[in-house]
């Protein structure tokens, strides 16, 4: 069984500071073949939820093969919505 592909999207910051990993609203990453360029904090919150959807779940009150998190940085909290690709 091959895995699906994994997008996620930088769609929202909240905080006054930009992000000091460079990240902004629309910045757009494969999980595969970019996941180095996405900041390391952010990755630890979005892993859980990418294993979730890679191997069939859904995350409650998300769109199904969606979820939606924060970053853990305070200063500037930047949105991420993770979205299972399919590859019809």
């Amino acid at each position: 069984m091959k895995k699906p592909k994994i997008k996620i999207t930088v769609t929202d910051r909240i905080g006054k500071q930009g992000c000091h990993r460079g990240h902004k609203v629309g910045d757009c990453f494969d999980f595969d073949t970019q996941r180095g360029e996405i900041c390391p904090m952010a990755m630890h919150v979005a892993f859980p939820y990418i294993d979730i959807l890679r191997y069939g779940g859904n995350i409650p009150g998300n769109e199904e093969g969606t979820a939606v998190f924060c970053c853990p940085d305070v200063d500037t909290i930047n949105v991420f919505k993770i979205e299972k690709v399919s590859e019809d």
